[in-house]
């Protein structure tokens, strides 16, 4: 199951986090995000380091990280950012960059 990232566990979630971490930026009322979520949770059942950020719950990451449009995936490596999608993603995209 994904988990929910919030401005509290960011460091130690993503930051810290020695395997690739996929970030979902969405929000309740986004359709595009509501079809983005069970791709993002297939993907944390599969085994990859996934996290959620509520962008109504959490504005002050959704700030840091210059989201503009929803759903974003940013994809972290190494405590940085790797990749960043926006827009509905199909799963093997994802997948790929995960495992590049």
């Amino acid at each position: 199951m994904a988990k929910t990232i919030t401005a509290e566990n960011f460091e130690q979630e993503v930051l810290k986090s020695e395997k690739p971490v996929l970030l979902d930026f969405w929000a309740t009322w986004c359709g595009p995000c509501m079809r983005q979520g069970p791709i993002v949770e297939e993907l944390a059942e599969e085994g990859y380091c996934v996290g959620k950020v509520d962008v109504d719950q959490q504005p002050g990451l959704a700030q840091q990280f210059r989201i503009m449009s929803i759903p974003t995936l940013l994809i972290f490596k190494d405590g940085k950012e790797a990749e960043r999608l926006v827009g509905l993603t199909p799963k093997a995209a994802i997948k790929e960059l995960l495992d590049k």
